[in-house]
């Protein structure tokens, strides 16, 4: 697996809108969420396991066509997806949540007069279409007449990627529990593996390099792991606010490299002296707290704070 690149541009690149959900589910007594794994030939994050999610496109930005394929009126776009973003801008964000998901995962977040199996079965073969038109997606809320299930979705989190990593993203997470008749299939294009796995065992496989994650994967699944059913984590998702922007910090190494979380006691610091010869002493158990996230052999692994 390749290094993350960074970039010494002065004037980082600005970043791109983008949205993510985090599929969530109880299976039996396990808590569990959903995980995909990105192409070896991915310019982002390759070879990492993410939640599924992409850039906002310039048609799901489309606010009179999309306020009436949804299931909340503007008050509940405001009340329950707004916060810091105004309803139009909601709404963008929250449309290229659902399409993404349908796109990478398989699922598709809409009520429909025909939402039975096999209906969702062609969409799910649909979405696979090799050079898909620009648009498709309008058509097909459109033409079929499905509305977006907006009310199953809620706020999770706000990141922003580092400013010296070349490409970059101001990512809303929002959590959604699955529908219970459908199953998640990755694309086998952007995405190459899919998993649902309990938030501990994730990150357990995380340290052990069977399931490297992403930065903010490795944040998302040990806030998700105080939680025990669905039920009190979708009862917290429902006041989840956005909170401020988390915005990380990428110190590159000799080999490797640290990213360093915002309540991260140095982050403020002009400089931050990292000793990377001691990184491999300093890896945390999954449940300790942390401020910093170390690359090393493909992974992103949590780290003590170094004196």
């Amino acid at each position: 697996m390749t290094r993350p690149t960074e970039t010494k541009d002065r004037n980082p690149e600005i970043p791109k809108p983008a949205a993510t959900v985090i599929l969530v589910r109880q299976h039996l007594d396990d808590l569990q969420v959903y995980l995909l794994k990105r192409s070896a030939e991915s310019g982002f994050m390759a070879g990492n396991y993410v939640f599924p999610g992409g850039t906002v496109d310039a048609e799901d930005q489309d606010f009179q066509l999309w306020r009436n394929r949804i299931d909340l009126d503007l008050n509940g776009i405001g009340k329950q997806l707004g916060g810091d973003l105004g309803v139009e801008e909601a709404l963008a964000f929250v449309v290229a949540a659902v399409r993404e998901t349908l796109e990478e995962a398989g699922v598709f977040l809409a009520h429909g007069q025909k939402a039975n199996s096999q209906e969702l079965d062609r969409i799910c073969q649909l979405r696979l279409t090799p050079d898909l038109p620009k648009g498709w997606f309008q058509k097909l809320a459109v033409s079929e007449e499905w509305t977006l299930a907006l009310s199953r979705i809620y706020r999770w989190s706000h990141w922003i990627t580092p400013q010296r990593m070349s490409r970059r993203f101001d990512t809303r997470f929002f959590l959604a529990a699955i529908p219970s008749n459908q199953v998640c299939h990755p694309d086998s294009r952007e995405t190459t593996h899919g998993l649902w796995v309990n938030p501990r065992k994730g990150l357990a496989g995380n340290l052990e390099g069977k399931i490297p994650l992403s930065p903010p994967a490795v944040i998302t699944l040990h806030e998700l792991a105080q939680y025990q059913s669905l039920d009190d984590m979708m009862k917290a998702a429902k006041v989840r606010q956005w909170g401020k922007p988390l915005l990380p910090r990428f110190i590159p190494l000799e080999k490797g490299a640290v990213i360093v979380e915002p309540w991260d006691s140095m982050y403020g610091h002009k400089k931050i002296r990292i000793n990377g010869d001691q990184l491999s002493k300093a890896v945390l158990p999954v449940g300790e707290s942390f401020s910093r996230i170390w690359y090393h052999d493909g992974a992103w692994r949590p780290v003590k704070t170094q004196a």
